[in-house]
This record gives structure tokens, sequence and C-alpha cells, in this order.
């Protein structure tokens, strides 16, 4: 009835502050009681919108936006409850990357006074893979182990420290698998430099709760049972990466964007600090590690040269190597640029792990929009065949993952 009577459509009573300040609903000689009749209008009235009918108003005023709160701030948990709200993760998966965040404080803190309470050097024991492992390599195996486990969200459990993956007890059983390295970079811990913890997060695919004792050898049965739980990158129902540096950064997707939190040391608590990260499209930096130069094929010799010859600004790339996968993407995600560990003529599969390290980080990477590939194929699509197996990797900004390709081509 009004919309008959004013002959135009009046913005709604929520948008009325925002009009014109010569804009008035009732005449201003007229007292508005005079118009009202049992909350209806008048028939008599004859009310204009003057602001939605001035002539030469291309736009509507800019809204004004509400400034941030100085002490405003979303941690982790607000996050994860706003993620299940929002349908995107269930609960179970929130407990899973909340005990995982516990993990990550703990390994920070030990990081802190590692050399305080004597745990730099080796353990005297030897990974799976042939490593020397470090006595907090051990330690943070456990310390990632036992968050999971108590959680009661995991069904499997595989470590890059283990030499099988762990099939959590019935009782306590969950439907996540969890694949990790607790610490990435552990040459870096005794120097004080970046180390991080990488995981991965699958959802059940053929769940498989098998006894294992300790002296008991994995029969062929039980081999295909556990080769089963690995499953390509494109699998990934979450990933992410906790550095351990200046600041202490845990970064994770859940499939919809890259969101990095800060641990505020005041508090105990991570809290949101990078939202929606958005690798650049290029970048200036390269890291390979060069001593292998000598090493690697023609091809790929061809297109670091190429880096190192001036560009238009008159500069090559710069070349930078932390020597900590983690720290590596990390500093990428924010500059960009382009990281490498490709296969050499010592090592034919390259030297990271394809389940722990680089499907975790490929996930990341295209989740913020950009690429990471083996040199043939995307990284992501690599059906794993061994618990362990490497891979070569290029990841980075999009357009210098496509130029590697022409040269690799």
């Amino acid at each position: 009835m009004a919309e008959a009577l004013l002959g135009t459509k009046c913005s709604s009573s929520s948008s009325i502050s925002h009009l014109s300040p010569n804009f008035h609903l009732f005449p201003t000689n007229i007292k508005r009681s005079q118009h009202l009749i049992h909350g209806s209008f008048s028939p008599n009235s004859r009310i204009r919108c003057f602001a939605a009918s001035l002539e030469g108003a291309k736009t509507a005023p800019a809204q004004i936006k509400k400034p941030k709160n100085r002490y405003e701030m979303v941690n982790l948990t607000t996050w994860l409850l706003q993620q299940e709200q929002a349908g995107n993760i269930d609960a179970e998966l929130a407990i899973v990357l909340s005990s995982i965040s516990l993990a990550c404080k703990q390994i920070a803190s030990l990081l802190q006074r590692s050399s305080i309470v004597n745990i730099t050097g080796t353990q005297g024991t030897v990974n799976i893979q042939g490593e020397d492992q470090k006595k907090l390599d051990v330690i943070s195996n456990e310390l990632f182990c036992n968050c999971l486990r108590s959680s009661g969200r995991t069904g499997i459990i595989a470590s890059e420290e283990e030499d099988v993956p762990v099939a959590v007890e019935e009782t306590y059983s969950g439907n996540y698998i969890v694949v990790f390295d607790p610490i990435d970079g552990s040459a870096n811990i005794d120097i004080a430099l970046t180390t991080g913890s990488i995981f991965g997060i699958y959802g059940p695919d053929q769940q498989c709760l098998v006894d294992m004792d300790d002296d008991s050898t994995i029969d062929q049965a039980r081999e295909k049972c556990i080769v089963s739980v690995c499953q390509p990158g494109s699998n990934l129902v979450a990933a992410g990466y906790c550095l351990y540096s200046s600041s202490v950064v845990y970064t994770l997707s859940v499939g919809n964007g890259v969101y990095a939190f800060t641990l505020d040391p005041a508090y105990g608590e991570f809290v949101l600090t990078h939202e929606d990260v958005k690798i650049p499209k290029a970048g200036r930096i390269y890291s390979f590690n060069e001593g292998n130069y000598d090493l690697w094929d023609e091809k790929l010799q061809s297109y670091l040269d190429h880096l190192k010859q001036p560009g238009p600004n008159g500069k090559p790339y710069s070349g930078r190597y932390i020597g900590c996968l983690v720290g590596e993407i990390h500093r990428m995600l924010l500059y960009g640029g382009i990281y490498g560990n490709p296969k050499n003529k010592n090592s034919k599969n390259g030297n990271l792990r394809l389940l722990y390290e680089c499907a975790p980080m490929s996930y990341i990477v295209e989740q913020a929009g950009g690429k990471a590939t083996d040199g043939n194929q995307r990284i992501l699509e690599i059906m794993p065949e061994q618990i362990h197996q490497r891979t070569p990797i290029f990841i980075g900004s999009p357009e210098e993952i496509e130029k590697l390709e022409k040269y690799l081509a």
C-alpha cells in the first residue's frame, strides 16, 4: 500500500541512516503524528523519497567502515568454531586441528629451551630413512602421537619418524588419518635456526586397525592394508604447518583458503594474523640447494643460469636457502618465488617425502593460488606406492612454475 502511495520504492528502514541529509520522510512543516493512523500512512500524505530521485546522483554515499577494536582478536579455537558453524569442517576435525596446535605449542617451548635443558644433539638412533635422529625428533614425534591419540578422533597416525603407520587403539579410534613430520629442518635445531612441523589430514579410506607387536614383521596382507592408508594429496581434507622462528606461526587450510595464526606468548593462544593468504603470481626469489648444481640435468641447470641473469630491472633473482621446507614455503606464501628440491645423480627420486612433506605443502600452496609439480605432473595427483616414498618437487608462484616447466619440457 505504501508503495502505491509513494509511486516509487523507498529504502528499508535499516538503510535510512545512510541516505542524503536532505532526505525527509515526512514534510518538515507537519508533525509526524498527523500522518500516521494506527501505524499506517495517511491517505492524504504525499511522501517522496528525495534521495532516490535526486537528479545527477550517480552513487549512494559510501558506508563508513567500523574501525577495528585494537583489543579485538580471533584465536584458533574461535576460528575453528566458526568453520564448524559454516559447515566447512565437522566437530571431529576441529578437535584434531586443535590437538595438533597443542603439540606445536609444546614443541615450540622445548625448542626455546633446548640448549638449557640439554636436548640438543643426536639421539644415537637412526630412522627408517637412514637419517640420524635428533633428540628433539624423537621427543616431538612422541608429543604429536600423544596429542593425536588423546583427541580420540584419529584412527591411523603416520609419522616420518616411524617405520610403519600406527593404528590407534580401537577403544580410542576416530575417523581421521593424520600424517606428519614432527620436526622439519631438524639440522637447524642445534644452531637455533628456523624449523617447523608439517601435517596432513585425510578422511577414512579403508581404515585398518591391525595389531602390531614390536617384534612382528609386516606380511603381505598387512603391507597392503597399510598402503591403503596412503592416498594422493588431492584427498586431503586439511593440511598445515607450524613455523618455529622469531614467531611461532600455525598455518592451515581446510579447503577454503589459507589462514595463519601467530602464537601470542602473553596468552598462550594462536591468534589470527594472516587471513585468506594469496601467494603473489610471480616473485624474484628462488630457493635451491645449489651445492648439487653439478648433479642436476642440463635443462634444470639452464633454468638456474637464466635466473642469475639480470631481469628487466637490471637485477637477477635473489637466491635464498634456509634448509627448512616450512621456512621456504612460509616466505614464498608472503613474497612469492619458487622452491625446488629436484632429483639428482645421487638421489634419483629426490630427497623429500611425498606423504609427510610434499603433499601437505602442495595442498597449502595450491589453496593460496600457487602450483606444485614434480617436473612431470601435479604433486597432489601422485598416488603413493610406499609409506616413505620420496619425490622431486618444484613449488611456488604460478608464473614461476610455468616458466620452469618450459625449461624442463
